[in-house]
């Protein structure tokens, strides 16, 4: 029997039997199978109702999603699958972190939720504070968090 392992190409790239893995944070309770759409009010910037989606391919970006996302309910971090195209996120890339080093993400199409992960550290308190004191002086320079 063949074992299954990464192959490195010609190109340098590594070809893995594996999907990439994303993640969406959130503070919404949602169920194995449901749809994450736009179109529902953003847990950001004005919650306007949503032009686009948000996913990560980074744990830490995730938690910082769930952290800072809008609400009472408990902070959560799903498995998504988009069912779509996705791009950078524009956001986050090439205005604060060219390159996309924190492999953000948005899409038009809904991403189906595939599992949650339960088990995470957060950001310290006084990190998340720090965090929501960068984005209250930007929104008062009339920067939103979330451009569509």
């Amino acid at each position: 029997m063949e074992e299954s392992k990464s192959e490195i190409k010609p190109n340098g790239t590594v070809q893995s039997p594996f999907k990439q893995t994303y993640f969406h944070g959130t503070k919404a309770d949602l169920k194995l199978g449901d749809l994450i759409e736009i179109g529902v009010n953003s847990n950001y910037g004005q919650k306007n109702k949503a032009k686009y989606i948000y996913l990560t391919a980074t744990l830490d970006a995730a938690i910082w999603g769930a952290e800072l996302a809008f609400g009472e309910g408990n902070e959560r971090i799903y498995l998504v699958e988009p069912t779509g195209p996705i791009e950078d996120d524009p956001n986050l890339t090439d205005k604060k972190f060219p390159g996309n080093p924190t492999m953000s993400y948005r899409s038009k199409h809904p991403f189906k939720v595939v599992g949650e992960i339960t088990a995470w550290q957060g950001h310290s308190p006084e990190q998340v504070e720090a965090m929501k004191d960068g984005l209250a002086k930007l929104k008062e320079q009339g920067i939103e968090a979330i451009e569509d």
